[in-house]
């Protein structure tokens, strides 16, 4: 069984380099955390009460 294939996962698509990623859910199960490959920008995508079904985003 592979971890990483099971851990729930949103799209990121980094529009500061123009590269796909996916991002992983942290360890606290609150957020989605992960970084460019390319330029290493931050990104965090908190998990609201209110979500979404979104599962692909852009971030700048």
């Amino acid at each position: 069984m592979n971890p990483q294939k099971d851990k729930k996962f949103i799209g990121i698509l980094f529009e500061c380099c123009n590269v796909y990623r996916r991002i992983f859910i942290n360890k606290d199960g609150n957020a989605y955390e992960g970084r460019c490959p390319l330029c290493y920008g931050k990104v965090k995508v908190t998990i609201g009460s209110h979500g979404t079904d979104q599962r692909f985003f852009n971030a700048r």
